[in-house]
């Protein structure tokens, strides 16, 4: 009878033990740096947020956190970087809506954005983009750049951080909603881009304001409107795109991280709460609102049905408009 009972204490102790070394497993995430693989160059919104967040979820995490930019093809790069990543919670994607427009741009991407990753957290969103103009265009606003625009087809140049960006996309979809057509540029990054539009080789960008706003304080290019429902407080004189020339017009990019498919829900669970903990500070929020942003922060299921609503919503942008290049 003694044998049968040990011998049932240890049958319970095997079946236990898978939940007890996840457990611990649990327990101990993170044991070793992370890496937050950002797919542009340095210098945009993503480095903004990455750079802004990642001293303070070092801290509460109790390990290094590493910024590594991998820019290149529109983002893809960087992107499949953390997709072909071990699904252990130690690489982190941190990207924007361009996550979710270039798969509608690209056919040949060689990763699923839904599929290939676990969303974390919606961490915020932008407050509109900024329509930044070299300061030499020969047009006084937007109205007036349309209206040639619509005159002279193929006349103006816009940049952005590559086929599917988010930038392309809004420039795009201001085409499409002004009736115009417009050349894209598309180039590696967000840098990239202003350091062309600064030397007058294009002629405007529809960016992030953490990346515009400087040079539009600087006198290096001058700012026609912003793509959000009203006037940011940063530039008060500017106007909507909406007041400004074409009417319903609102486009707001949105930023957020991501973990491969496949890494454990304790250690998606423990970032999230880590991160939305971090959106709640008032330094944070007022920093993010200095650079254009506003803080979310959500769930898994809330962030994720925002990136298939994106998706569609993109496709059907795509049947309007050629995004070869």
């Amino acid at each position: 009878m003694k044998l049968l009972k040990i011998l049932g204490l240890l049958a319970l102790c095997v079946a236990a033990w898978p939940s007890m070394a996840q457990t611990n497993t649990s327990r101990d995430y993170p044991n070793h740096p992370i890496k937050m693989v950002i797919p542009y160059a340095a210098g945009g919104p993503m480095d903004f947020i990455g750079r802004t967040l990642g001293p303070r979820l070092a801290q509460s995490l109790g390990q290094p956190l590493v910024i590594d930019n991998r820019a290149g093809a529109g983002g893809a790069i960087g992107t499949d970087v953390v997709a072909k990543s071990a699904p252990d919670g130690y690489t982190l994607l941190n990207t924007s809506s361009s996550h979710a427009s270039l798969p509608v741009v690209s056919a040949s991407l060689p990763y699923d954005p839904i599929k290939d990753f676990t969303p974390i957290t919606l961490v915020a969103n932008s407050v509109g983009f900024v329509v930044a103009a070299r300061p030499d265009l020969p047009v006084k606003n937007l109205k007036e750049l349309l209206a040639d625009a619509k005159a002279n087809p193929g006349k103006y140049t816009f940049g952005s951080g590559g086929v599917g960006n988010v930038m392309h996309f809004a420039g795009e979809f201001l085409s499409t909603s002004a009736d115009v057509k417009m050349t894209h540029v598309p180039f590696k990054g967000v840098s990239q881009s202003l350091n062309d539009l600064v030397a007058g080789r294009i002629d405007f960008v529809i960016g992030a304001p953490t990346a515009v706003l400087p040079l539009v304080k600087a006198g290096k290019l001058k700012a026609l409107a912003i793509t959000a429902r009203k006037r940011w407080s940063e530039l008060p004189d500017v106007p909507t795109i909406d007041e400004a020339a074409v009417k319903g017009f609102v486009y707001t990019p949105w930023y957020g991280f991501w973990f491969p498919a496949g890494v454990p829900a304790e250690h998606v669970t423990r970032m999230r709460n880590e991160v939305n903990k971090l959106l709640e500070d008032p330094d944070i929020k007022r920093a993010f609102a200095e650079q254009g942003f506003a803080t979310v922060g959500s769930s898994s299921a809330e962030f994720s049905k925002v990136i298939v609503d994106e998706i569609a919503m993109n496709k059907k942008l795509a049947t309007r408009v050629d995004f070869t290049q």
